[in-house]
């Protein structure tokens, strides 16, 4: 394994690989493909522009860019001198910028950002950024940076710092996870390890997911590099727009391995049509990875059965866990094998047992340990539980990190990480039950609130995928609230379905329904929901649809945003 991104880069650019790169769809589906001697070459041009802007190893460096060139140019060339690139998210949902904008200038504060870089689009929304939190080199659009000759590389060390991921913060604020090189390498390499080794293999990877996500860039952009192997990049908001895209991608470019969170699975069942799969072959797919969020069996099924029609094998489907925390994956599911989900006895789950039985609360196995990683299921008092027993989940391996931005250690105990989920071991098999802080306690009794939010999905009239139970403490004990987001007009009975769906599934009794319209319900950059911060603004009246991106109002928001920055431009620094 090579020891550093930069080295990785190096070695890929000079093995040329014939196909070996990344490309890039537009939502039109029109490719640019960049070989990795084009990157090496662009990283090391966009180090010494960098480098002119006062950028020195060890300097954190912010990069606020949609899925393009430009992104993995600049996040090498970082690379290239020893910096530390810090992927955030663009503005996505435009109806929420002012959320935005305090976000995004809170995470470049914490990570005390020494300069920005963004694009000549994005750029135009930043400037209500700048206006929050000036970074001392100010910021710039990576075009601007391009020097007509590479710098000299001032290579970092295997442990020197590789990356500033945020976690996910689906129950708190995100926190700055700090990674090595390592650190990041170990666990690409790691799940490399799926390869198959028939002669046949063709290492070929198609993504939309983000790139300032964990399961985009360590997942996909750098075991690609590491491979080296090709790897075809589509934009998130393109596959939002036109799901049919992606597996339109997998099968003209013949990808085999293309992960996605769960709710990409419904969405593409829910929307792509059979005339959108014209001459579409998936049967090149041997991965399609299920991980970033609690997994179906009955999506995954309904996937399957969905495409079979086009090729698609039922053993692709493989559900996997991860953390930021851990730079990404810990377990996976079994290759080239249907995916294993049992039925328990949803009494016992509550009680903190796993017993199976032929019909109760489905769950799916997220698989086994990566190779040099462990798991553990504890009980509070910090005591291994056998099998069977759902308690907290700690991990352990190469890739587990040693601390936040800030100094302040993960909670770890040695080399073992409190990944803050619950789930139990059941003949070596890992399932997830849930996150503690979300778990949700009636009459004695702990229920998971995403096996609540399961059954809404059937319920006509709601939003896939796009629903919240979350409890409040009160004199008489404790009440569930049931939040969802509706599609077209509310039905008067909308909220007795719900409430019917839940009961019938799960034997649980939501006190309130809740219809909000779409995009109400506050989400991570990677698009979880965050329910305890739903909670928190419904008591605070401020759980509002977000506002309407009208023309104007689109307007307005770019001219204040070039105020602030011209106003930043030209403003003694403090």
């Amino acid at each position: 394994m090579e020891s550093t991104l930069y080295r990785v880069l190096q070695r890929a650019a000079s093995l040329n690989l014939e196909g070996a790169g990344f490309r890039y769809l537009d939502r039109r589906e029109q490719a640019v493909f960049r070989s990795f001697p084009d990157l090496a070459c662009r990283a090391g041009r966009l180090a010494a522009g960098l480098v002119k802007q006062g950028v020195t190893s060890g300097d954190t460096v912010a990069i606020v860019l949609p899925t393009t060139p430009e992104f993995t140019d600049i996040f090498f060339a970082c690379c290239h001198i020893g910096a530390i690139p810090v992927p955030l998210y663009p503005p996505v949902r435009l109806g929420r910028l002012d959320e935005y904008f305090e976000r995004t200038a809170t995470m470049l504060s914490q990570v005390e950002a020494k300069i920005m870089v963004t694009d000549a689009r994005v750029g135009k929304l930043m400037g209500s950024v700048v206006a929050r939190y000036r970074p001392p080199a100010g910021m710039h659009r990576v075009d601007s940076l391009l020097e007509d000759v590479a710098c000299t590389p001032q290579p970092p060390k295997p442990d020197d710092v590789a990356m500033v991921q945020f976690s996910s913060g689906t129950t708190g604020a995100p926190k700055p996870v700090v990674l090595t090189h390592r650190q990041v390498l170990s666990n690409a390499n790691a799940i490399l390890d799926i390869e198959p080794d028939d002669d046949d293999f063709s290492p070929s990877a198609v993504s939309w997911l983000p790139l300032y996500h964990d399961m985009g860039l360590i997942g996909c952009v750098i075991p690609a590099l590491m491979y080296p192997a090709e790897l075809t990049l589509i934009p998130p908001e393109a596959f939002l727009a036109k799901p049919a895209l992606w597996l339109r991608a997998i099968s003209r470019y013949r990808g085999l391995i293309s992960p996605a969170p769960n709710f990409a699975y419904a969405l593409a069942v829910e929307r792509i049509q059979d005339d959108q799969l014209e001459g579409v072959d998936l049967s090149c797919w041997r991965f399609a990875l299920n991980g970033a969020e609690p997994t179906s069996a009955d999506t995954m099924r309904a996937f399957i059965d969905r495409f079979a029609a086009w090729g698609l094998r039922p053993e692709a489907l493989t559900p996997v866990y991860g953390l930021s925390e851990a730079a990404l994956a810990v377990t996976f599911g079994e290759a080239d094998a249907p995916f294993l989900s049992r039925h328990f006895d949803a009494q016992e789950l509550s009680g903190g047992r796993a017993v199976i039985v032929e019909s109760g609360a489905e769950i799916s196995s997220v698989g086994r340990p990566l190779r040099g990683f462990e798991i553990q299921i504890r009980d509070g008092s910090g005591s291994v539980l056998s099998d069977g027993h759902i308690g907290r989940l700690w991990a352990s391996g190469p890739s587990v990190m040693d601390r936040y931005l800030d100094g302040s250690p993960p909670p770890r105990d040695g080399d073992w990480l409190d990944t803050g989920d619950l789930g139990f071991v059941l003949e070596e098999e890992l399932y997830i039950t849930g996150r503690a802080k979300d778990v949700i306690i009636i009459r004695g009794r702990n229920h998971n609130p995403h096996t609540l939010e399961v059954p809404l999905d059937t319920v006509d009239g709601v939003r896939t995928g796009c629903s919240a139970v979350v409890s409040e403490i009160q004199g008489g004990g404790e009440r569930i609230f049931v939040f969802v987001e509706t599609r077209g007009e509310v039905a008067d009975d909308l909220a007795e379905r719900c409430r019917v769906a839940v009961r019938a599934a799960t034997g649980v009794d939501p006190d309130v329904v809740i219809p909000l319209a779409a995009g109400t319900l506050p989400r991570t950059s990677s698009g979880k929901i965050r329910r305890c911060e739903t909670m928190a603004r419904w008591q605070a009246g401020t759980l509002v649809a977000p506002k309407a991106v009208t023309p104007l109002r689109m307007a307005g928001a770019l001219a204040r945003s070039a105020w602030s920055e011209w106003n930043a431009r030209h403003s003694p620094s403090d």
